[in-house]
């Protein structure tokens, strides 16, 4: 699941410690994809889970 903890540690792994976004990718096990979007968004954005699971009641 997405969380906020999560975003903010890509945004400092990209802006504190200055990694590549290839490096965020190995070390979080994120899509290429996913840590572009994160980083190319607002600060202030909540996740949004693309992918809800439904109860099968």
């Amino acid at each position: 699941m997405i969380t906020m903890d999560m975003i903010g540690k890509v945004r400092r792994m990209k802006l504190r410690d200055q990694l590549s976004d290839g490096e965020i990718c190995r070390r979080t096990g994120l899509a290429r994809n996913t840590v572009k979007k994160w980083l190319k968004a607002p600060g202030d954005i909540t996740p949004v889970d693309s992918n809800p699971k439904l109860s099968h009641l």
